[in-house]
């Protein structure tokens, strides 16, 4: 095979290294528009995991880089005049330089032909790839790639440049862990990210938002001026060691995605394909790993097109999640102001664990003199919130601590998210009502929210969903709370809403949002916009209409209290009503109810205020809200914000933090905990207990978000249709024992003796 490798970084030259080994009568020429002396940076970072990964596939090029790596096992936060260190991490670093000249080298020992100093036109790629004598055309040239802007057209590259400003400098301080600074001046905060690379040679990399380095002077600023303005402002932290400069200029981080990575006989490595922030790690790793997949796959297969389809099919899922976990961890160091008035062992964790793929297991098993320091801390936190004793020594498992609101105690931090059964008939909850919350209470949730219980009639989402708008419904819904009050020691809330457009619809599994084809009723919302081209056109609401449903919401209240539910939630998310006068994309109106946020919140807040009035003082109020609509020209996180101030201002006690769901057409981007970030920045900014949501599985990930102060409680749906018993397994994993209701106390025979 013929290849050529555009690009003579650590991808290009790493995959030609694994091509020839395969088969030496491969003719790879790497051609490289920089000489090796001009790379920039100075050190790249391995886990443990990825030089088990090196060694594996070229056993030589592995044993000079480990001769050269320094290692560590800690990480060093320093953070408002602490010092907060955790061990257990596994890491190494490397000078670039050294990984150059090391890689170059065994590539020319196995008869690659290396042709540095030499630029690759447009025009030539074009007829390098559209050449017979060429089999394949390797981008491997970095995020400026050439490769890549040849064939745009196919790859359909996007680009997304971040706001943080960060300069990365050498020092000849040699740091001995992976170690963070945090520090203030006049024009804002500054990060640092360090770590040692070679023996008396770290890698300092400083970071900060863009109005700081404005504030500072330094848009104009060239390298030694740079230099001069960090260690002026490092000079403790140096201490007495001086930086040294590398193509050291200001730059704002890039996050390439490509819709494809290859094309015919052309294909993508590396930062040509996709770029991961180095705050998770190195993007050296992420590429030299792309080389191993793509040199195995044209190994294994004969067809070259095949080989680089199961490269891309291999790969891509990889690498869209460390770029999503790094998504988070870039946003944590763009946002790191709003957490520093942590204290520092809850910062600590919350740094460690920004990007969510290290827990508070993950933790525990590298370090669990740290992790038990961080628990008895919670513990102690607690119980002084809750007025409850917490034992401290062994503290229980975050999640198995006690949370107050109000006069409601929770004995644990599970939540059984409010969950549309469509088994109501005329809104009448029946048996299944009472097994589907009666389990869940049973399986130790500390909390239980029946479905979304509509106000009206007219305001129910099917046939099927469940009511509170006649009297009899209390006793059918007494039934159940007195049950979960009696059997468990579960709290159970109510969260009462109403579909507005989104009502007279299908039960979910004959039609997700689908209208009825008979026996439809009138529907009501903010404006007059169909949820979807064929769906039902509302009635705009005029006054007399909010009157009509206030009055609904307010009947329902009192009797939820009647029917003894321990705490009420607003529905004031996912497109229904009082979601539809929140959001832009949903309300129009052009009178006083429209317009502004605050305009748009007046209708849900007289709601809120007017059910606020009669629940009683003792019971806490939450309001799920939408943080994000997932749209265009829809809310934004900054706006969930402003609509939890206003919410707290009226006496919400908690915030239930969910997202999209407003428009048929939103897009939400999915992944592990993908609403938690919306929880915390609520929970930082306007300075309200919330409930996390969203693709939240295990009791690693509750831990974890609790701990880290990204929420008070976390919400479980599809968790708990999985396993009602979802709490008592999770005690059971981590050896931490929930009494039993006296019928089953004769499991204690079946079950392990913790200790």
């Amino acid at each position: 095979m013929n290849i050529l490798c555009v690009g003579g970084g650590p991808a290009g030259l790493y995959f030609s290294i694994l091509m020839k080994k395969a088969d030496p009568g491969h003719r790879i020429t790497v051609v490289e528009r920089n000489r090796p002396e001009d790379t920039f940076g100075f050190g790249v970072v391995f886990s443990d995991a990825t030089q088990d990964n090196l060694a594996e596939a070229d056993r030589p090029s592995y044993e000079r880089m480990l001769a050269n790596c320094a290692r560590w096992d800690d990480i060093h936060i320093h953070f408002n005049g602490s010092v907060l260190r955790s061990t257990g991490h596994g890491f190494s670093g490397l000078a670039r330089p050294t990984l150059l000249t090391i890689l170059s080298q065994r590539a020319e020992d196995l008869g690659v032909d290396l042709r540095f100093g030499t630029e690759m036109e447009d025009e030539e790629l074009a007829a390098a790839a559209a050449d017979g004598g060429v089999d394949l055309v390797v981008g491997a040239d970095g995020f400026n790639s050439g490769v890549r802007e040849r064939w745009a057209e196919t790859f359909r590259p996007s680009v997304d440049w971040r706001p943080n400003r960060f300069v990365w400098f050498g020092t000849t301080r040699r740091f001995p862990a992976f170690t963070f600074y945090f520090k203030w001046n006049d024009q804002g905060l500054w990060r640092v990210h360090a770590y040692q690379y070679a023996r008396g040679h770290s890698t300092f990399i400083v970071e900060t938002r863009d109005e700081a380095w404005r504030a500072a002077g330094l848009e104009d600023a060239g390298e030694y001026e740079s230099l001069v303005f960090c260690e002026r402002l490092f000079a403790d932290e140096l201490a007495g060691h001086q930086l040294l400069r590398n193509r050291s200029v200001w730059r704002s981080f890039p996050t390439i995605r490509n819709e494809r990575w290859h094309d015919g006989k052309v294909v993508l490595l590396g930062d040509a394909a996709h770029t991961v922030h180095f705050s998770i790690g190195s993007g050296t790793k992420v590429a030299m790993e792309d080389a191993i997949a793509l040199a195995r796959a044209l190994t294994e297969r004969r067809d070259a097109g095949d080989a680089l389809a199961a490269y891309e099919e291999e790969r891509r899922p990889a690498v869209e999640s460390l770029q999503r976990a790094a998504q988070v961890s870039l946003q944590w160091f763009e946002e790191t102001e709003r957490y520093m008035g942590m204290e520092p062992i809850q910062f600590g964790f919350n740094l460690l664990t920004r990007s969510f793929r290290i827990t508070h297991d993950n933790l525990r098993v590298r370090d669990p003199e740290y992790v038990a320091g961080v628990d008895r801390w919670f513990a102690a936190k607690a119980a002084r919130q809750s007025g409850v004793a917490v034992r401290t020594d062994p503290a229980p498992p975050p999640l198995f601590t006690p949370f107050r609101l109000r006069g409601m105690i929770l004995e644990n931090r599970v939540v059984v998210s409010p969950m549309c059964q469509y088994s109501a008939v005329d809104g009448m909850p029946n048996d299944w009502h009472l097994v589907h919350l009666g389990s869940r209470a049973v399986g130790g949730a500390g909390l239980v929210f029946a479905e979304m219980t509509d106000v009206s009639a007219e305001g129910r989402i099917s046939p099927g969903c469940a009511g509170l708008y006649r009297p009899e419904h209390v006793e059918g819904w007494r039934r159940i709370v007195d049950f979960v009050h009696a059997h468990s020691a579960a709290r159970i809330g109510m969260q009462l809403g109403h579909a507005g457009r989104k009502g007279s619809t299908r039960l979910a599994w004959e039609g997700m949002d689908e209208p009825l084809e008979e026996g439809g009723w009138p529907i009501l919302a903010a404006s007059g916009i169909p949820y979807h081209p064929h769906s039902p056109v509302p009635r705009e609401m005029d006054r007399g209409d909010m009157e009509e449903v206030r009055e609904a919401f307010v009947r329902a209240a009192r009797w939820a209290d009647e029917a003894g539910f321990d705490i009420l939630e607003l529905h004031l998310a996912h497109g229904y009503l009082l979601a539809s006068f929140i959001s832009p994309l949903t309300n129009v109106r052009g009178d006083a109810y429209g317009g502004s946020l605050e305009s748009r919140m007046r209708f849900p807040l007289e709601v809120f205020d007017a059910v606020r009035t009669v629940w009683p003082r003792s019971k806490p109020m939450s309001a799920r809200v939408s943080a994000v609509d997932w749209a265009p020209g829809g809310l934004e996180s900054a706006d969930a914000v402003e609509v939890a101030l206003l919410l707290k201002r009226h006496g919400c006690d908690i915030i239930d933090v969910s997202a999209g769901q407003t428009v048929p057409w939103g897009k939400p981007v999915y992944g592990r905990q993908f609403q938690t970030p919306f929880s915390d920045r609520i929970r930082q900014e306007a300075e309200i207990p919330t409930m996390a949501v969203g693709n939240i599985s295990s009791y690693m990930d509750v831990n974890t978000i609790l701990v880290a102060g990204r929420a008070d409680l976390c919400v479980l749906a599809r968790a708990h249709l999985w396993d009602p018993y979802w709490t008592r397994h999770a005690a059971h994993e981590m050896g931490w024992e929930l009494p039993w209701p006296p019928p089953y106390e004769s499991l204690d025979r079946y079950r392990p003796r913790f200790k």
